[in-house]
């Protein structure tokens, strides 16, 4: 049981990273429409880099925020059930919906995520508009890169259903907004 522990903990330190990726992402987003509405409206300047940026970093934001979002029970579900529900009923049902949904989930998305940004790589895809950003297989590659950290956050969903159901953890203490720190 002591292994599953250190998987635990070592699952949710990388939903954590995902969770502080996705949070200074949106940070940068927010300086680059700052930035981009100032020199629009300001100086009447128009940068199609920066407006590509903007998108960009709201994909690394949504991206990424999955995986914490999956560890910090910060999803969207049926709570009118869940919420009554016993810690063993929401770990079965975390538990079965990790292996059965979010894990395969997240191999399709990174198996055809990964094609799809290698192919925009080797057509060296960049921008159709003049001005614009000039390698956009990075922001591709983010795909299969995500889908990693979903498969973990699965992953961690079931190492913690695991902890709940020995009686070691409980949803409301852990979930509830606390050490996620």
């Amino acid at each position: 049981m002591r292994w599953i522990i250190k998987l635990d903990e070592g699952l949710a330190r990388l939903s954590n990273l995902c969770g502080w990726v996705a949070c200074a992402a949106m940070i940068l987003m927010a300086g680059n429409v700052f930035y981009d509405v100032v020199s629009r409206y300001a100086f009447n300047e128009v940068s199609i880099g920066m407006q590509e940026m903007e998108w960009h970093l709201y994909s690394v934001v949504f991206l990424l925020g999955i995986p914490y979002a999956l560890r910090t029970d910060g999803h969207v579900r049926v709570d009118v059930f869940y919420t009554n529900w016993s810690n063993k009923a929401k770990a079965w049902v975390n538990l079965s919906g990790a292996v059965l949904f979010v894990i395969p989930f997240a191999y399709l998305i990174g198996s055809y995520g990964y094609d799809f940004a290698l192919d925009s790589y080797s057509m060296g895809e960049g921008s159709g508009d003049p001005g614009g950003l000039p390698y956009r297989w990075i922001i591709k590659a983010v795909i299969p890169v995500s889908a990693f950290f979903i498969a973990t956050s699965g992953l961690g969903m079931v190492t913690f259903a695991i902890r709940v159901l020995s009686g070691e953890k409980s949803y409301e203490v852990e979930h509830s907004g606390e050490g996620l720190a």
